[in-house]
């Protein structure tokens, strides 16, 4: 595992402190890292209007947009669960596909134990922007 995999995956588990999470009580953490090094970390954040909650990962991805960022190379998801790996939901995978298919996914247990896999993996046969160009 590289260095950078490394804080990736360790800057994941530390934001999944951070998830405000009254209702579910089922903590959720995201890192993406950027195509030029940088990592950005999000939690999930819910709302007594359950529909208004927001996964970690398009919180990491909204933080990342607006600290100018719009190219990423990874991203390492958490949660509690520790017998099994566990992946974004499907509105999380469409959203990381709004930037690019070309993600590494690093779907990580509470241990920092991680399987590797992909967006393309995870979300095949996706819609995406350039399915708008084609109209």
């Amino acid at each position: 595992m590289s260095d950078k995999v490394k804080e990736l995956i360790s800057k994941c588990l530390q934001a999944r402190e951070m998830a405000y999470c009254p209702y579910s009580r089922f903590p959720v953490a995201a890192a993406i890292l950027t195509a030029d090094g940088a990592i950005i970390t999000g939690c999930n954040v819910e709302n007594a209007s359950y529909g208004l909650t927001v996964c970690a990962e398009r919180t990491a991805i909204q933080r990342a947009v607006v600290e100018g960022y719009r190219q990423f190379t990874a991203i390492a998801v958490t949660c509690d669960i520790k017998d099994r790996f566990v992946g974004p939901c499907g509105a999380c995978r469409q959203v990381l596909m709004e930037f690019g298919s070309d993600w590494i996914v690093y779907l990580t247990k509470p241990d920092g134990s991680y399987k590797e896999t992909s967006l393309l993996e995870l979300l095949p046969l996706a819609f995406s922007p350039a399915d708008l160009a084609r109209n």
